[in-house]
């Protein structure tokens, strides 16, 4: 019998998608969240306003990526030994004192070399907060209802990190300034981490792993490679993860200075055009998961997620290049990328659907496609721009990636539950 349903996490009655008693859990990451993304929709711009190139820009979201995906793979494992409320601790914690050198020693001096080195480390903590969530939805949540509850995480990480964010962000920034609104941020990461102390119950972590020996339980952190060797299809749908979200990372990069410094939109107008686009997000992320649980989650992801991102990812550089300046072709163009992307909301369901009976190292080696999924966008940006290519180029490649990801779900076999076959 595997960690992920013992005696001691029973599953959770599930009311519209989400497990109810991790109600105030899914609150904490929105609140989290929030504080996680407030910085995005303008610190590519004022970077960039300081002197500093567009590879020099690049570089540092590449190394929060990379650090990211480390986070991120490591995340699963050692929430089941510790516990996901623990490790969702150590990452608010890891957070706060690490955004505060950023910002102050960072930001505030405008020392590259200390933005990079600080925000590179930062990239560690907001992956143990959010994936260790994720362990205890995957503990909680019978099979076949997988999709419509990782829909609900993903919905709450819109709320807080798209929407909360953006906005809150387009109305700080032009009334109390860029850093003032960085320290907001340290705010609600704390309230998040605090709810997610005193709000969250969980069961301790198995007997198996407590008693075992630290080689056992380095092991069994580090199965989800042995996994992905063993089997083609986790091997397949890790590449397929890392694919998926390569424009909601890498577009942050450099479209905001594409948008301001080319197209002549306003900073506040491009925060609203991002905002919108995390915007719809709550509710497709929802109503995807439920669809994705009825109609196939394989089929939902190839057709709607890579190809059809494949197409929403051109439609977002040209149509506003063709119309520069109209705000609402923009964020046309914004709402139905945020349609594409979402649907790609069952790979969350697929990694432990596919090794049941490893199903903690099998949520590592998923969270391991997410973190890497943060780095490949920013990097291909990265490569391309040091090859004197211009954003056109990127946006192209980035096309590219996910009709190769569209391909790969044909030779992924589907592990997708009846209703019937979980209770």
């Amino acid at each position: 019998m595997n960690a992920f349903n013992n005696g001691a996490t029973p599953f959770s009655p599930v009311r519209l998608g989400m497990p109810v008693s991790l109600f105030w859990g899914y609150v904490a990451m929105a609140i989290f969240m929030t504080g996680d993304g407030i910085e995005l929709a303008y610190l590519s711009t004022h970077l960039f306003s300081t002197g500093l190139s567009e590879k020099q820009v690049s570089l540092v979201f590449t190394l929060y990526a990379l650090t990211a995906a480390l986070s991120s793979w490591l995340s699963g494992g050692i929430s089941e030994i510790f516990g996901p409320r623990k490790i969702m601790l150590t990452g608010a914690a890891w957070w706060i004192l690490v955004h505060a050198v950023f910002v102050f020693f960072g930001i505030r001096a405008n020392d590259y070399t200390v933005i990079l080195a600080s925000y590179c480390l930062r990239g560690f903590a907001y992956p143990l907060f959010f994936y260790g969530f994720y362990v205890l939805v995957v503990q909680r949540t019978p099979g076949h209802r997988l999709a419509s509850a990782t829909g609900w995480i993903w919905s709450m990480f819109t709320i807080g990190y798209g929407i909360c964010a953006s906005f809150l962000a387009g109305f700080a920034v032009p009334r109390i300034g860029f850093e003032s609104t960085l320290w907001l941020s340290s705010v609600f990461a704390a309230v998040g981490g605090a709810m997610a102390v005193f709000l969250i119950k969980e069961a301790p972590p198995p007997a198996r792993l407590v008693a075992s020996r630290w080689s056992e339980k380095l092991q069994e952190i580090a199965r989800g490679l042995t996994l992905m060797i063993e089997d083609r299809s986790l091997f397949l749908a890790l590449i397929a993860r890392v694919l998926c979200n390569v424009s909601l990372f890498g577009l942050p990069v450099f479209m905001p200075i594409y948008f301001v410094k080319q197209l002549g939109y306003s900073t506040e107008e491009w925060s609203h055009i991002w905002g919108v686009f995390f915007l719809v997000q709550p509710l497709t992320n929802v109503l995807w998961g439920i669809c994705g649980d009825r109609v196939g989650w394989l089929p939902q992801m190839r057709w709607v997620g890579f190809f059809g991102s494949a197409l929403s990812t051109l439609a977002f550089y040209h149509l506003p290049s063709a119309f520069p300046g109209n705000v609402w072709i923009a964020m046309g163009c914004a709402l139905l990328l945020a349609l594409t992307l979402t649907s790609f909301v069952p790979m969350g369901a697929i990694f432990p659907m596919l090794a049941p009976e490893h199903k903690g190292a099998a949520v590592s080696l998923q969270n391991l496609g997410g973190g890497l999924g943060n780095l490949i966008g920013p990097a291909v940006a990265t490569l391309m721009f040091s090859l004197s290519l211009d954003i056109g180029a990127v946006i192209l490649a980035f096309s590219v990636l996910y009709v190769l990801g569209g391909m790969l779900t044909l030779f992924i076999r589907n592990p997708q539950p009846s209703a019937t076959a979980t209770p």
